[in-house]
């Protein structure tokens, strides 16, 4: 190999090209909801022999797809509160391998300002994040003190060479109060303003904005959600991925006038994994961004895909595990019912109101 391959090949890996000749990029993709239901609880610690809780199963299926991206989200919807009293809805409390598993799965970042980071009170929102810490995730949302969230706003990550910013906002936590100096990063203009403006001028190339937000169960956004939209595209922000509702809603890329450039706004990836009921609970989808570098070098959020997953439930010693659309054998033949019926709908919401974003290709 001769030195001038030999030092293209290395600039290429390091700022992620995929080969000689072609343009730097990341892969980001994220999914939403990650619940644990008192169902959910009682199956893994069934399959850990009554002394732990076994989340093995659960993400097999969709690891490799999770692994291939550059940096993977989701939002962890329960608080990490310590056993022994873990507990499904309303007040979620899951063990710390229930983290461990998402991590192995290929989760890089969990986010957890939503409304259940408080369901156990101050004591496990300040316990989850020192268990995420322990676990080596990154996490964003929920802060020990308001002198730890200025410390850690901003959050910049190096992927492939680019200055990825993350910030992430809730609606409220369901009525309990933050306390004891707890803070939970709550949607406020001002304040979000200001932590994009932090984020832009400490480097951030890419700023992603994550937002629980909407109505529960509701297919489509609503105005707040639009207004909010509009709000993050005027502060320049590139991203904007949604979630709460726990069902899917429409993905659509917006052009930024005043800065020249395509903003993706994802209202709701709905549930990643749950035991909920209904069809269009049952699963959710995934969305994969991608970031290149235009002939100046400026990074850019070039385009994006989405695909679709099944929460399928227990059966024999299987636990509950997520589905890709693209493996419908692997779900069991009682709940291929349930299964046609969420990507049924889902596929008629995608199909009516998505704006260039289509499925991926397979």
């Amino acid at each position: 190999m001769t030195l001038h391959i030999f030092l293209f090949s290395l600039i290429s890996f390091l700022t992620g090209a995929d080969s000689i000749g072609s343009a730097p990029k990341a892969e980001l993709l994220f999914v939403g909801d990650a619940m644990q239901h008192q169902a959910q609880l009682d199956k893994a610690k069934e399959l850990g022999g009554g002394k732990r809780y076994d989340y093995s199963d659960c993400f097999s299926l969709i690891a490799p797809e999770i692994h291939s991206a550059d940096y993977a989200v989701c939002n962890l919807e329960v608080p990490l509160g310590g056993g022994p009293d873990y507990s499904g809805y309303p007040c979620f409390s899951a063990p710390d391998s229930y983290a461990e598993a998402l991590r192995d799965a290929g989760f890089n970042m969990m986010l957890t300002a939503n409304n259940h980071c408080l369901d156990r009170r101050d004591r496990a929102a300040r316990r989850t994040i020192s268990a995420l810490d322990r676990l080596g995730i990154d996490h964003i949302g929920t802060y020990s003190t308001a002198t730890q969230r200025d410390s850690l706003i901003p959050f910049i990550k190096d992927i492939n060479g680019f200055k990825v910013g993350f910030l992430n906002y809730t609606y409220g936590t369901n009525g309990i109060p933050p306390q004891d100096g707890i803070e939970v990063a709550l949607i406020d203009k001002e304040k979000i303003a200001r932590e994009i403006s932090l984020t832009k001028k400490a480097g951030a190339e890419i700023t992603v904005v994550a937002m629980h937000w909407g109505i529960e169960y509701v297919l489509l956004e609503n105005g707040v959600q639009r207004d909010l939209a509009n709000f993050l595209i005027d502060q320049g922000v590139d991203l904007i991925i949604g979630g709460h509702p726990h069902v899917i809603q429409p993905m659509k890329i917006v052009r930024n006038e005043k800065e020249g450039k395509d903003v993706l706004v994802v209202y709701s990836l709905g549930n990643f994994i749950s035991n909920m009921k209904t069809a269009d609970t049952r699963g959710g989808a995934l969305v994969k961004a991608v970031i290149t570098r235009d002939e100046d070098g400026k990074a850019r959020f070039s385009h994006a895909a989405y695909d679709t997953f099944f929460a399928a439930k227990p059966y024999g010693k299987r636990n509950y595990r997520v589905v890709p659309s693209w493996m419908p054998e692997s779900i069991p033949a009682a709940q291929r019912v349930h299964w046609e019926l969420f990507e049924r709908g889902a596929s008629r919401i995608f199909d009516r109101y998505n704006e260039n974003v289509p499925r991926v290709e397979r």
